[in-house]
């Protein structure tokens, strides 16, 4: 709250200090009091373009624009020092009205366009301030660049790619968190943990018009629902499922410690606390949406089936396979010939191996003299895996899913409204709580929301539901659930550069549209 008290207090006092300004610049007292057309007058006697309007108007940058206009107050009525400036930056609740209301400052016009007359400091720091906010506004409204760190979409998308996203295609989201570190999502440079925003001045979630909404078969940039809360060492491991295997009190405990690779080795490390994030500062993602708003949804033997009827899979999708073998395979040949990674290959007994391939060539490998026997991993109802507890959405034990069948389950929509009973809360628990910001109990067996006894509920979104083309690779909506569409950031649709981590730059990926 506090933060928004300061924000109005300065805009009173920039509606109380520029008619002031615009007298002494020779401009009609009235303009100041005119929104938009003061912004059009204040740029034109600090000789900035008028084009400039456009920056206030997004979040984040508009902050900027501010400040930059704040000094540049400071520098056409006649104050040009450095400590001038710094005062202006930080204390223009202060500075704006004395300057403007003061009888000796006059107004002298902006810096001269004659760059040779300003410091080398001066000219650069200029050049550097534009660029960020131009890069600013360009990845904020249009295109932002991504990469691939795991194989989760494989061999769709691989690791080691670097992705444009399109923020246009569904429409540009407007900062919820908008003072931040430039360019950095969450975490600032050359540390692992300390934020890069700041959490106490936020904006509601905003969306630009796009040219439509995620469809079945696009692959999709979102922040990853469960990162609200993640744990400071273990950040690519959702929290909630380290709650369910250990329990909150140990892993909220920063000195508990847990196994994870460090440099490619498993060992121990302690937790190291508890970091919070909003929506817009939780973990990028990118999966294939294979269902929409009121689809039906359920995965029978690994196969997906939307209202009933079976969906063909993505071209280059991946499943795991696990194989008996005489001997080891050959890193290499699997690598030249299938590219096949050895980080692909993991072997669950000396003899015995789990390996993601395409169907095309599982069938290739089966015909090795070294294989014994493969079969397609497909997991039952009911299966129980010895290293996680509850690993599938909704993560309750009523629901006895597992990846390879799962469902069926309805994806929410927004308008629609569903019964809501003990047995299904489960399912919309977290969308109710979490996602649209209510208050959620169970009382005397009776469902309460808001402190209202309630047996039905109207979704205030529409929900997707994602999973990764490398079907026993990925963790996915069958292990999170529902993806809000506030979360959802862009579609990919270009490979601009790609580097395999064994052998190089892909040099046929190279500017290649997103499938």
């Amino acid at each position: 709250m506090l933060p928004y008290l300061f924000l109005i207090l300065y805009f009173l006092v920039v509606f109380a200090s520029l008619w002031k300004v615009f007298q002494k610049a020779g401009k009609p007292a009235w303009a100041g009091f005119v929104p938009g057309y003061n912004i059009l007058v204040w740029l034109k006697i600090s000789g900035k373009p008028w084009w400039w309007i456009f920056l206030f108007l997004v979040p984040g940058v508009n902050l900027l624009m501010f400040i930059i206009m704040n000094v540049n107050t400071s520098i056409i009525l006649g104050e040009r020092a450095f400590k001038d400036h710094v005062l202006m930056t930080f204390l223009p609740w202060w500075r704006l009205p004395r300057i403007a209301y003061a009888p000796a400052a006059t107004y002298v016009g902006p810096v001269p366009v004659d760059q040779r007359k300003r410091g080398m400091l001066g000219q650069w720091g200029d050049a550097i301030l534009f660029a960020v906010i131009v890069a600013t506004v360009f990845r904020t409204l249009t295109f932002e660049a991504f990469t691939i760190p795991t194989p989760s979409m494989e061999k769709s998308l691989l690791v080691g790619d670097y992705l444009f996203v399109s923020k246009l295609s569904y429409g540009p989201r407007m900062p919820m968190t908008p003072i931040t570190f430039p360019f950095t999502h969450h975490t600032l440079p050359l540390t692992t943990s300390t934020p890069s925003f700041v959490n106490w001045f936020s904006q509601p979630y905003r969306r630009l018009p796009g040219f439509g909404r995620p469809q079945r078969g696009d692959a999709v940039v979102f922040n990853f629902p469960e990162g609200d809360t993640v744990v400071a060492n273990f950040q690519n491991q959702s929290y909630y499922q380290l709650v369910r295997d250990f329990g909150r009190d140990k892993v909220q405990d920063p000195n508990f410690r847990m196994w994870n690779l460090v440099d490619g080795q498993p060992r121990k490390i302690p937790g190291g606390g508890i970091l919070v994030r909003p929506v817009d500062k939780k973990e990028n993602y990118i999966k294939r949406c294979v269902a929409v708003a009121g689809d039906t949804l359920e995965v029978r033997n690994g196969l997906v089936w939307l209202n009933g009827r079976q969906q063909e899979l993505p071209p280059m999708a991946q499943y795991a396979y696990e194989f008996e073998l005489k001997e080891r395979f050959n890193e290499k040949v699997l690598k030249e010939r299938y590219d096949v990674s050895p980080d692909d290959v993991q072997m669950i007994a000396p003899n015995t191996a789990s390996i993601p391939l395409t169907e095309a060539n599982a069938e290739q490998l089966k015909t090795f003299g070294n294989v014994v026997s493969m079969h397609r991993q497909d997991h039952p109802r009911g299966y129980s895996s010895e290293y996680h507890t509850l690993p599938y959405f909704p993560n309750h034990a009523n629901f006895n899913w597992s990846e390879d069948n799962y469902g069926p389950i309805w994806i929410p929509k927004a308008g629609a409204t569903v019964t809501l009973t003990l047995e299904n809360l489960p399912l919309f628990e977290r969308v109710i709580r979490v996602y649209e910001g209510h208050e959620l109990q169970v009382k005397d067996g009776a469902i309460m929301i808001d402190g209202v006894k309630a047996d039905t509920y109207t979704f205030q979104q529409d929900y997707y539901w994602l999973m990764g083309d490398n079907r026993h690779r990925s963790q996915d909506s069958r292990f999170w659930g529902y993806v809000p569409h506030d979360h959802v950031v862009g579609k990919a649709v270009l490979v601009w550069f790609t580097k395999d981590p064994y052998t190089g730059i892909r040099w046929k990926r190279l500017f290649t549209r997103v499938r």
